[in-house]
């Protein structure tokens, strides 16, 4: 008989997490924006489902993530909560709600949680921001970390590249990833470092890590749902595995609908009243 945490059909929670950790259980979490995916998403058997900021490339356009809105990332993840049934719900604080300035975090944070009934909130940040988090985890908050590659940070980083390269940055971010969890992140998103520096402090941290681009040493990994499923032709880094090509499966059948509908062979018949 399996003894996987999360075989059954209960709702998953941070709690779960710390199970999955402690059970050496792999955690898989996607992103998903809206109603329709994430109930496909949910009754795959996914344990967690991110409402990224990310839906700033993918859902609205933009090069960055810097514009998307509290506002917005409110109204997308209320739409995926109404998806949702096992799944535990995670939604990026964006841009702008959260930084220098605990009160507008907290208030942020708590707009979240009651109006997208989200489960957790995930922060971009390290030791900088430990205070914050300390005091949204203080108001019954559970809040998932996120280092190495943070793309709110890409006008201060400068790249998008590998991040944690070298001692000192790799000291540093194992210095942020014990703060976090000192602070009481019940998770950590590491992305997009070295995959030994991943399995180190996956090793020295007692909550569990979320894996993108940092190796197979996290405790879970993270994908972007239209990434994964072939959606997004341009976008193929290393670390990203295609389960699909959506995007040629899409295309064929709008272009197949366009040409029954210019023919008059749609709607047929049958598919009249």
């Amino acid at each position: 008989m399996s003894t996987n945490t999360t075989d059954n059909l209960r709702k998953v929670t941070t709690r779960t997490f710390a199970e999955m950790k402690k059970n050496g259980e792999k955690i898989a979490m996607l992103t998903a924006y809206d109603y329709t995916t994430a109930r496909i998403v949910d009754q795959a058997g996914m344990d967690a489902v991110l409402v990224g900021d990310s839906a700033a490339n993918v859902v609205c356009g933009h090069s960055t993530t810097l514009p998307i809105t509290l506002d917005q990332m409110i109204f997308l993840a209320s739409c995926v909560n109404r998806g949702l049934e096992r799944a535990l719900l995670v939604v990026d604080m964006p841009f702008g709600s959260y930084q220098g300035d605990e009160k507008v975090a907290l208030a942020s944070a708590i707009r979240i949680m009651k109006e997208s009934g989200a489960a957790a909130v995930k922060i971009e940040g390290g030791e900088e921001i430990a205070g914050t988090i300390g005091r949204i985890v203080s108001a019954g908050i559970p809040v998932m970390g996120h280092l190495g590659l943070t793309p709110q940070s890409i006008n201060q980083l400068g790249t998008y590249g590998v991040q944690g390269k070298g001692d000192a940055a790799a000291e540093k971010l194992m210095m942020d990833a014990l703060a976090l969890q000192q602070a009481g992140c019940f998770a950590i998103v590491l992305e997009k470092i070295p995959a030994a520096l991943a399995t180190k402090v996956s090793h020295a941290l007692d909550v569990p890590t979320i894996g993108i681009g940092a190796g197979n040493g996290c405790d879970g990994q993270v994908l972007v749902v239209q990434d994964m499923l072939g959606m997004n032709k341009g976008f193929s880094p290393k670390f990203l595995r295609k389960y699909a090509d959506l995007n040629n499966v899409m295309t064929s059948a709008l272009q197949a609908y366009v040409s029954d509908v210019k023919s008059g062979d749609f709607p047929s018949v049958s598919e009249a009243y």
